[in-house]
């Protein structure tokens, strides 16, 4: 590719809306355009690298036996009814009319498509397993559109669904993409790591997120780095202390604590280390039968210094759509206000649930369920019942591994692919079976497996940039070589040698950009440092008076001479071809 013959259109500034490091190189290097809210317009620059990625996932789908199709991005909300989940999914799903009325969905995602494509078509248990997949566009109405292509509202992503006959043979298919995930990332050249994960609103078994690690990611990695645990945030055990609980040591006692409504005010107050403290939130859980809402009242207890994990509470048994109480809630059921709450005295229509650590505590503090005064010295089975316990919380750097081999450390990602186990969730709603060996149906066992082909640009530049722009791994750049002549337009010697090695470069299936547009150097240099192409070849007169070319790494701090003769297998040996 020649320069003069491509769009370049880089920016010495980013725009205002850039929010993330990628959001504002993406921008300034001119690889996509914003054209409303959370959606971009893919330029040439940009696109090349999508088309990198996509060519990588899609050799390795292909190598693990997955069959490409195409499925529509707008689907009849009929699909979506059998599986409820055109009610369940919310806002985040764009539903629109035809002319006729007709209600559709414009996808996020494909599993009702697939299912009713599998249905239809697959009668025998001879003809699983099977994976299919495609690369398509999707739309996700979200609330706050930001950070560029890490949270756009259209992207592209790769979805891919097994379907087999049984548990074991799902676990199978799952391996395989999971084994495959772990290549297609090798292959992109970044940094990640698979994580243990919570299935969410797509249902299913079990799953495992891929993460591309970043100190601006939004999300908490738990890992041991003594053995092979990790998980994310959510999913993330926090396991029950080793110690046994020590026995009372203090008598209860109610303390004034004048407005002192939080645990660090408290602790401070009190002159205690915070983790002798004990927080309370308030949930509530509404049902309704015949007509009627109930509400039922939960009291979740935390150590102070911990954090609630919101998934794990919606696990426990009547919890799965809780929601905060409200001010009028925590009024009627303990007397005052939050900041002084506590399980001391409830009535027995509230349910109390501990955290594994609370659960182990002694002589610890809690709210006195009047303003301005807190307990201390409480102790369970003396001052009030032995608690239903649960795994309530986040966990925090330090905290014991599960698997025994460790402590936990925490690391920031972005998350850019999930495998699932679906089990039967959407082949039970849609009434997807097979024949099986005695002729009787069978219900299909599914895996699903995503990944997030446009956010992969903007993980990868997450975790690979600079004061002057983008360094893209190789794999994925949208040139691998730059070449950049002085005088281009000027020098017949430089313009003769610069083109032997253009064509060279092309012939060795090498992807090389000649930049012939007569660019100062400085200028020049900037725009190819500011798009990231991660091996860049400069020629002038001087350097041929010696027989020189210069080269240099888009990391490398200073240039290398290279015979004229040598570059082409220099550059060979560096691409790995």
């Amino acid at each position: 590719m020649r320069a003069s013959r491509f769009f370049i259109s880089t920016l010495k500034e980013a725009p205002a809306d850039a929010e993330v490091v990628s959001h504002k190189l993406m921008q300034r290097a001119g690889m996509i355009k914003r054209l409303g809210s959370g959606i971009y317009t893919y330029m040439p620059m940009g696109l090349r690298v999508i088309r990198k990625v996509e060519a990588i996932v899609r050799q390795e789908m292909n190598r693990a036996g997955a069959i490409e199709l195409l499925m529509p991005l707008v689907q009849p909300a009929e699909l979506w009814q059998e599986t409820g989940r055109w009610d369940k999914m919310g806002p985040e799903l764009m539903r629109v009319k035809d002319r006729h009325g007709r209600d559709f969905a414009i996808q996020p995602t494909s599993e009702e498509v697939i299912t009713d494509v599998v249905r239809n078509d697959i009668k025998s248990y001879r003809q699983l397993p099977i994976n299919f997949y495609h690369i398509q566009t999707k739309f996700r109405d979200e609330r706050r559109p930001r950070f560029g292509l890490m949270r756009g509202r259209e992207f592209t992503m790769k979805d891919a669904y097994s379907f087999d006959r049984d548990v074991a043979g799902m676990q199978q298919s799952y391996q395989i993409m999971f084994d495959a995930y772990v290549r297609i990332f090798d292959r992109f050249g970044l940094q990640f790591r698979a994580v243990a994960a919570d299935n969410g609103a797509i249902g299913g078994s079990g799953s495992h997120e891929f993460h591309v690690i970043a100190d601006t990611g939004e999300d908490a990695l738990v890992y041991c780095p003594d053995s092979d645990y990790a998980a994310n945030m959510e999913a993330a055990e926090a396991v029950a202390p080793a110690a046994a609980r020590m026995a009372a040591s203090q008598p209860l006692n109610k303390s004034a604590t004048p407005d002192k409504s939080k645990c660090e005010a408290v602790a401070e107050f009190l002159k205690l280390p915070l983790e002798r403290t004990v927080k309370s939130i308030v949930l509530a859980a509404d049902t309704e039968a015949d007509g009627k809402t109930t509400t039922q009242i939960w009291l979740l207890l935390l150590r102070g210094d911990h954090e609630l994990n919101e998934v794990k509470a919606a696990k426990l048994t009547g919890l799965a759509n809780f929601r905060f109480a409200t001010e009028a809630e925590i009024l009627t059921h303990f007397g005052t206000l939050p900041g002084y709450l506590g399980p001391i005295g409830l009535p027995a229509s509230v349910k109390i649930v501990a955290d594994r650590t609370v659960a182990a505590m002694h002589d610890f503090v809690c709210g006195a369920n009047e303003k301005d005064f807190h307990y201390t010295g409480a102790n369970w089975g003396r001052d009030l019942p032995e608690p239903m316990v649960a795994d309530l919380r986040n966990v925090v750097a330090g905290d014991a591994s599960p698997d025994g081999k460790g402590v936990l450390a925490i690391q920031r990602g972005i998350e850019v692919g999930h495998v699932f186990q679906l089990g039967t969730r959407y082949s039970s709603d849609m009434k997807a079976t097979f024949l099986d060996e005695n002729g009787k149906p069978q219900l299909m066992q599914m895996g699903c497996y995503g990944i997030g082909v446009t956010r992969i640009l903007g993980a990868a530049i997450e975790q690979n940039f600079d004061d002057k722009g983008i360094i893209w791994p190789t794999a994925i750049a949208p040139f691998e070589v730059v070449l950049c002549p002085m005088g281009y337009d000027r020098s017949a010697a430089v313009k003769e040698q610069i083109d032997l090695l253009y064509a060279a470069l092309q012939n060795a299936g090498i992807d090389v950009v000649l930049d012939d547009r007569g660019e100062r150097p400085g200028a020049m240099f900037a725009d190819w440092e500011l798009i990231g192409v991660p091996h860049r070849v400069v020629v002038g007169e001087r350097g041929l008076k010696e027989g020189k070319f210069e080269y240099q790494g888009r990391r490398d701090s200073e240039a290398t001479q290279i015979d004229i003769a040598a570059m082409l297998d220099f550059l060979k040996a560096q691409l790995g071809v």
